[in-house]
C-alpha cells in the first residue's frame, strides 16, 4: 500500500505569486489543473497538499516547487 505525505504550502506566497500574474483563483485552477477549492484552501492555509499538486501549481506559476513550501 502506497502512502503519500502531505506537505504544508506557504499560502501567502502562493497567493502573491498568483496575484503578481494578475490571475484569479479560477485562472490558476485552469492553468494548473488543480481545483479552485483546493487552491483557496491552500492560500488560506487550511491543510496540506500532495507533492503532485505542488508540482502542478509550481509549473503553472513557473517557479520551483520548493518556493511554495512553508519554511
Amino acid at each position: 500500500m502506497s502512502t503519500q505525505v502531505l506537505v504544508k504550502v506557504d499560502g501567502q506566497k502562493l497567493q502573491k505569486l498568483r496575484e503578481r500574474r494578475l490571475w484569479l483563483v479560477g485562472d490558476l485552477a485552469e492553468k494548473s489543473g488543480v481545483h479552485r477549492n483546493t487552491i483557496s484552501k491552500l492560500e488560506n492555509e487550511r491543510g496540506g497538499s500532495y507533492p503532485e499538486t505542488i508540482r502542478k501549481l509550481a509549473k503553472a506559476l513557473d517557479v520551483e516547487p520548493t518556493e511554495l513550501l512553508q519554511e
